[in-house]
């Protein structure tokens, strides 16, 4: 299992270097949109669309990422005074009860959405737009992906319940402390 856990991560860690080119993309299509439409009167809805596409992706690929990296937002108030095993414990419950529940009933719900616009090939209404099925492919994608995070970390904390010493860089600093 944690060889599953490892592919996992690095599938993620690609994707999150995915998202991290995203925001360097709508910045320049942000930018070359802006110096288009105020320095030669002429802009389009393509750009301001790819702008928006590009934020998606950066959500929904660098999300799962951010869960690798235990970067994600958490109210700290009585998680950071537990000890590691009891932090351990709060997190696979968490993942049991509320990321896995949550993600596989977006996953469900998105994919219909994704595959009617497929299977549409829905274009953006707007002059000039774009084909709207490649950013409705990135919810299914990202729920996908944050799903398979959770299971990788899932098996890291079980694995440390059990005794067994994860390599460095599999965990956030947070679990290196000593038990309280």
């Amino acid at each position: 299992m944690l060889a599953f856990s490892r592919g996992v991560d690095a599938l993620n860690a690609a994707f999150g270097r995915i998202a991290d080119w995203l925001v360097l993309i709508a910045c320049a299509v942000s930018a070359g949109n802006a110096f288009a439409r105020y320095g030669f009167s002429s802009g389009s809805n393509a750009f301001l669309e790819a702008q928006w596409y590009a934020f998606a992706g950066m959500v929904m690929l660098g999300a799962s990422y951010t869960l690798f990296r235990n970067e994600h937002v958490r109210v700290d108030l009585v998680y950071g005074a537990l000890g590691q095993r009891a932090r351990i414990w709060v997190d696979v419950l968490g993942i049991l009860f509320f990321l896995m529940p949550a993600m596989a009933l977006l996953a469900w719900m998105t994919g219909p959405f994704f595959v009617e616009s497929w299977v549409r090939a829905e274009v953006s209404p707007a002059p000039g737009g774009l084909l709207r099925w490649p950013v409705k492919l990135l919810l299914p994608l990202g729920f996908l992906l944050m799903s398979l995070q959770g299971l990788s970390e899932l098996v890291k904390r079980i694995a440390m319940l059990r005794g067994i010493e994860l390599p460095p860089g599999r965990l956030h600093a947070s679990y290196a402390r000593p038990d309280q």
